[in-house]
């Protein structure tokens, strides 16, 4: 089982150059995870129906149940999962409840561009096509061989993450997203105890300095610290002295590690003085924190 699950994990680079290990979401948890979402929409809009029931005549309310059912279908099945997965845990409530999250393959930022495209495909995978077939039924022209049809294009679609190595489905291939376990990093208490104050002190960090990372690239630090890996200590140092604009003295494992730790405590506490505040950095392309 074990080498099983060795082979969801994935190298992903972040921009700053830290290498992170993730570990891709199985299929099984996905279909688990969309299946919530479906209940979800699938509750809500039987409270909508019902809601409207109580509200309206027996002659309204078969109609306005039938438009509810459209109208509130289309919505559901085209903002849920685009609008839960732009927010900051990038994750429906079913993939929250399975502890999943969708991230951009290139490290970067996941976009909404990206989660729009990973979530239009779906209409094209799945929806459609059943809504073709229930159309069909309905009007009396559906037949043996277009329900087969129908069915066929979406078990392909939908089994499509069983058929590559990194469990991706079409809309993950084009939008260029990974679907993974949700492990974040903790901020250690043990780094913070590492870096001794008169270290902090030395490098004099200014709060316009501390400002340039978020909540994010300081777990990414201290997924780094942890590894202790001298070649990505050398590398995020000079990386985020670039960033500060201070000068880069070359390669120096010790002193890179601690400057480092002194920048991991010193951003770590200013941020929890700032959550005291109700304000929250949650990466460094976050204006609003």
């Amino acid at each position: 089982m074990a080498e099983r699950k060795d082979r969801l994990v994935r190298e992903l680079v972040t921009p700053e150059g830290a290498v992170l290990h993730l570990r891709l979401a199985s299929a099984g948890s996905r279909a688990a995870a969309f299946t919530i979402d479906a209940a979800i929409m699938l509750a809500a809009l039987i409270a909508l129906t019902i809601a409207a029931a109580g509200l309206l005549t027996s002659q309204q309310s078969a109609s306005v149940a039938a438009i509810l059912w459209l109208l509130g279908f289309f919505l559901l099945r085209n903002f849920y999962f685009t609008l839960f997965e732009s927010g900051g845990r990038a994750a429906t409530l079913g993939k929250r409840a399975l502890k999943l999250r969708v991230v951009a393959r290139d490290g970067g930022r996941l976009t909404g561009g990206a989660v729009l495209a990973r979530n239009l495909t779906r209409e094209i995978e799945a929806f459609l096509p059943l809504i073709f077939l229930l159309t069909a039924q309905a009007e009396g022209f559906s037949s043996r061989w277009l329900t087969l049809f129908g069915f066929g294009w979406t078990a392909i679609f939908m089994l499509f993450p069983l058929f590559n190595r990194d469990r991706l489905r079409a809309g993950d291939l084009i939008a260029g997203t990974w679907v993974v376990e949700n492990e974040r990093p903790k901020i250690a208490p043990d780094l913070l105890a590492d870096a001794e104050p008169e270290r902090i002190e030395r490098y004099a960090f200014t709060p316009e300095e501390l400002e340039t990372y978020g909540q994010m690239e300081v777990q990414r630090l201290a997924d780094i610290l942890h590894r202790d890996d001298a070649d990505t200590i050398v590398t995020v140092a000079g990386v985020i002295r670039r960033k500060l604009g201070r000068p880069d003295h070359g390669s120096h494992v010790a002193e890179d590690r601690a400057f480092l730790d002194a920048y991991y405590a010193a951003a770590r506490r200013h941020l929890e003085r700032r959550l005291l505040f109700g304000k929250r950095k949650r990466d460094k392309f976050d204006s609003e924190g």
